[in-house]
């Protein structure tokens, strides 16, 4: 299988199930290395006349110090591997490799990081950073239920600048 650029204005998808049911990777890369973790709190839909992606990172994930560094990151969507995404959201890759102990293989398009076992990759180019705050909650009871430790989301949001899918 390989990853080919599809058409950005005609690409179809089902957004509750491919990212809220099937889940996702957030994949950066930082001092030739790169680093994954899953995500299912992700929206794509368009802000400031762009296409984009919207990610939500907590402070304390490894991945964040990747997005952090560079001007990319791709969001990786994927059909199955249930398993090993479980494994991508609960292990750091500070304390091993949890790519390699999952057998998932990295591969570059449009010149960043995603894996060959993906369905379709999303390479976004960063636009903004903010931190979810509680105070700006309307709702209150969404603090105590999504933030018992009190790690308030960061939040991305970038631009798509290409997507791939694999064939």
């Amino acid at each position: 299988m390989s990853y080919r650029k599809t058409d950005i204005a005609g690409y179809a998808l089902k957004p509750f199930e491919a990212i809220g049911e099937k889940w996702t990777l957030i994949t950066a890369e930082k001092d030739g290395k790169i680093n994954t973790m899953t995500a299912s709190w992700v929206g794509i839909g368009v802000l400031w006349n762009r296409n984009v992606v919207t990610v939500y990172i907590r402070p304390q994930r490894y991945t964040r110090e990747f997005v952090d560094a560079g001007e990319y990151f791709t969001v990786t969507l994927f059909d199955g591997y249930r398993k090993e995404l479980s494994i991508l959201g609960s292990k750091s890759g500070r304390d091993g490799d949890k790519i390699a102990e999952v057998g998932f293989h990295a591969e570059t398009v449009g010149g960043q990081p995603t894996f060959r076992e993906g369905k379709t990759a999303i390479v976004c180019k960063k636009l903004y950073r903010g931190r979810i705050m509680p105070e700006d909650f309307i709702d209150k009871r969404l603090i105590d239920f999504s933030y018992p430790n009190k790690d308030f989301h960061y939040l991305y949001i970038a631009e798509v600048v290409g997507i791939y899918e694999n064939e």
